[in-house]
């Protein structure tokens, strides 16, 4: 029988202080994991922190924008100082969607998804996977979203840069799979979060979304924790350049 045990791991999240991000950061630590919070708001992240300590694990909170590539330096400067490596990083930290035709919307509203979706995950991802490999590499997962795959009407923006993502993971799992480093991303369904919470404020979104699974739910928050201890640990040694979905059935029907 196989357990996921990730004791001596350090794991990087960002958007860890709240919704799927927490819901990480807390069951890696419960597996083992050291952890690192990193999102815009600090109090947010040394609330979770304060709850991992309590499990017996060691974490750092940092306040970051991660649509900034000067804010993703200083993380990447203070988990390295604190604990002089990093084994898994999660780049999950999105912006939430802004639902609206594509005449509607404006250049400056994509482009803010865009620093936040897409381009921060890669600056991240990239500046990192270096040093990953200077002690012996690691896993990287991109959190996309099952709309990359599947992209609905009036979610247009926000798809296009999570779809973008999707490819830069298999990108990056080409370039650094020599360097011992897996890369994989996660495309969430529905799952109670405060994306998804945000946008059901919308008549009508929450229904949607109901009936366009299979399972006829809302996921929880906590459902997330199994696919990413997996992609996380050494079950998936053997997994690179794959989008695991993890969406109720989403548009099956």
């Amino acid at each position: 029988m196989h357990t996921i045990d990730l004791s001596g791991k350090v794991a990087l999240i960002t958007g860890g202080g709240r919704g799927l991000g927490k819901a990480m950061s807390l069951g890696l630590a419960d597996a083992g994991a050291d952890i690192i919070i990193a999102s815009r708001k600090l109090e947010n992240c040394e609330a979770v922190a304060e709850q991992i300590r309590a499990k017996g694990r060691r974490a750092l909170a940092i306040q970051a924008h991660t649509g900034e590539p000067e804010a993703l330096d200083r993380v990447i400067e203070q988990s390295y100082a604190e604990f002089g490596r990093v084994d898994i990083l999660i780049n999950n930290a999105g912006m939430n969607p802004m639902l609206g035709g594509l005449s509607d919307l404006s250049v400056e509203l994509f482009q803010k998804l865009f620093d936040v979706n897409t381009k921060g995950p890669w600056y991240l991802a990239s500046r990192m996977a270096p040093k990953m490999a200077e002690h012996g590499g690691g896993s990287i997962i991109n959190v996309i979203s099952v709309a990359g795959l599947k992209p609905p009407a009036y979610l247009g923006f926000y798809a296009a840069t999570k779809a973008a993502l999707e490819s830069l993971t298999k990108v990056m799992a080409i370039e650094w799979g020599p360097m011992n480093i897996r890369v994989n991303a996660l495309a969430p369904g529905s799952y109670h979060s405060d994306l998804f919470d945000s946008a059901a404020a919308n008549p009508g979104y929450e229904e949607g979304s109901i009936n366009a699974t299979v399972q006829k739910r809302i996921a929880e928050t906590e459902e997330i924790i199994s696919p990413i201890l997996y992609l996380a640990s050494d079950m998936s040694a053997y997994t690179t350049g794959h989008t695991l979905v993890s969406d109720g059935g989403f548009m099956l029907l």
